[in-house]
C-alpha cells in the first residue's frame, strides 16, 4: 500500500468521523418547542408568575424595536411581564425609541446606566440596574436587544424551566446572515464548535464546564440572588458564562436548548461588528489561549487539506506516480463529504449554497480572527462598544 493511499484513505476517515461527531453534535440540544398559548404561566402556585424581562441596550437603534415589540406582542397575561430596557449610555436614537414605547404601553419601562464603575462591564453593570427595578418579579429574563422572540417564547420557556426543575434556562437562537462576513464565518465558527465540544458531556450534572449564551437566559429571581447576581463577575468579558458556571458550582442546573422555533438573531452587520464581537470571547469560548491557537491551526489545515489532497493525489496520477489513481478515489471522496456538510450548512443557515464552497477560506480568516482574540489576551486590552477593558 503506497503512502499516497494511506494518506487518502486517513483523510476520508477523519472526514467520516467528524461528520459524524457534527451530526450527533446537532441533535444533542433538546428543542423547545412552539405550543398553544397557556392561559397563565406554568407553576404550581394559584396566583400567576410575574417575569422580568431586562435588555441591556448600547447604541442599539437598529434593533431594540423590533425587539422590545416582540416582547409586546408574547402571549403571556399582560399584567405579569415588565420589559425593562437600560439605555447604557447610548449615542443614537435607542432611548427615544424606547421612550416611545413606553408612553404607548405600560409595560414598557426604560431606564438609564449611570456612569460605568471601575471594574465593571457595561453589559454587566446595565443588567444589574434592570435587576433592581425588578423587586417584584419572580424569574429574571435576560434578552440581548438583537433578538426577535416568537408569542410563544416566555411560556414555554418558564414551563420548560420549570417542569425540568432548570436553575439556569439559556436559548440557542436561530441565526439570520446577511453580509458578506457573516456568511463566511459564522458557520464555521459553528461547526468548529460542533468539533470541538462534546455538548453532551458539558451539559452533564457532573461536569465542570457549562454551555450558555448572554442571548437569552432565564432564571428564577432567588437562583439569581443566591448566586449574589451579576455583580460577582462585574468584570468578566464572557459573562454570561462565567455566571453560568458559578450556578453550577454552586449546585444549580443549568441548560442551554434549542430555542430556534421561538428566537432568532442577527448578531453581527458585517466585519465592522462581527470581528471585535468574535475577537473578545472566542479565547475564552475556545478554553485559552493554547487551545485557541491549536483550534485554529487544525481548522486551517484540515479545510485546506479538502482541496490539497485530491489535488496531490490527481497531480500524481498525470505524472504516473504508483497508487495515485487509486488514491485518488477515497481523497475525493472525503473531500466531497466535507463539501457537501459545508453546502448542507450553507443550506441550513437559508444562505446561497455556494457559501459551502468557500469553506476554506472561512476557517482561514476565522484563524486570522483567532489570533487576534489571542493577541487582545496577550495585551490585556479588549475594545468594544466604544469601551476599553482591562
Amino acid at each position: 500500500m503506497t503512502g499516497r493511499l494511506i494518506l487518502s484513505l486517513a483523510w476520508l476517515a477523519l472526514v467520516a468521523w467528524l461528520i459524524f461527531r457534527a451530526l450527533g453534535q446537532r441533535h444533542a440540544l433538546v428543542r423547545l418547542k412552539a405550543a398553544a398559548p397557556l392561559a397563565r404561566p406554568p407553576d404550581a402556585r394559584p396566583a400567576p408568575l410575574r417575569v422580568a424581562v431586562i435588555v441591556p441596550a448600547r447604541n442599539e437603534a437598529a434593533n431594540i424595536g423590533p425587539c422590545v415589540e416582540s416582547l409586546l406582542a408574547q402571549q403571556f397575561p399582560a399584567g405579569c411581564v415588565r420589559i425593562i430596557v437600560i439605555d447604557d449610555s447610548s449615542s443614537d436614537d435607542t432611548a427615544p425609541i424606547v421612550a416611545t414605547l413606553a408612553a404607548r404601553d405600560a409595560r414598557v419601562r426604560l431606564l438609564s446606566a449611570p456612569p460605568l464603575p471601575p471594574g465593571w462591564t457595561g453589559k454587566v453593570h446595565a443588567c444589574c440596574i434592570g435587576v433592581s427595578a425588578a423587586s417584584d418579579a419572580d424569574w429574571l429574563c435576560f434578552l440581548d436587544a438583537d433578538m426577535r422572540a416568537q408569542p410563544q417564547l416566555l411560556a414555554r420557556a418558564i414551563e420548560a424551566a420549570a417542569a425540568s426543575a432548570i436553575d439556569l434556562l439559556s436559548l440557542a437562537p436561530r441565526h439570520h446572515l446577511e453580509s458578506f462576513a457573516e456568511r463566511l464565518i459564522l458557520p464555521c465558527g459553528l461547526y468548529l464548535l460542533g468539533f470541538s465540544q462534546d455538548i453532551g458531556r458539558i451539559q452533564a450534572p457532573g461536569s465542570g464546564e457549562v454551555l450558555a449564551t448572554g442571548q437569552f437566559m432565564l432564571l428564577r429571581r432567588a437562583t439569581y440572588e443566591r448566586a449574589g447576581g451579576w455583580a460577582t463577575v462585574r468584570g468578566e468579558i464572557c459573562e454570561d458564562l462565567e455566571f453560568a458556571r458559578l450556578l453550577k458550582r454552586l449546585g444549580c442546573r443549568v441548560l442551554m436548548l434549542d430555542g430556534s422555533e421561538l428566537l432568532a438573531t442577527r448578531m453581527y452587520t458585517g466585519w465592522s461588528t462581527l470581528w471585535p464581537g468574535i475577537a473578545k470571547n472566542l479565547t475564552i469560548m475556545l478554553g485559552g489561549r493554547g487551545r485557541t491557537l491549536a483550534a485554529a491551526f487544525i481548522a486551517v489545515a484540515l479545510a485546506w487539506a479538502a482541496v490539497l489532497v485530491p489535488l496531490w493525489d490527481a497531480s500524481g496520477w498525470v505524472n504516473g506516480a504508483p497508487g495515485a489513481a487509486l488514491a485518488l478515489w477515497p481523497a475525493l471522496a472525503g473531500s466531497g463529504a466535507a463539501l457537501g456538510l459545508h453546502v448542507a450548512g450553507a443550506v441550513h443557515f437559508r444562505i446561497p449554497p455556494y457559501y459551502g464552497l468557500l469553506f476554506p477560506l472561512g476557517y482561514t480568516v476565522g484563524a486570522l480572527l483567532a489570533l487576534d482574540s489571542v493577541r487582545w489576551r496577550l495585551i490585556g486590552r479588549i475594545h468594544w462598544k466604544g469601551r476599553v477593558y482591562s
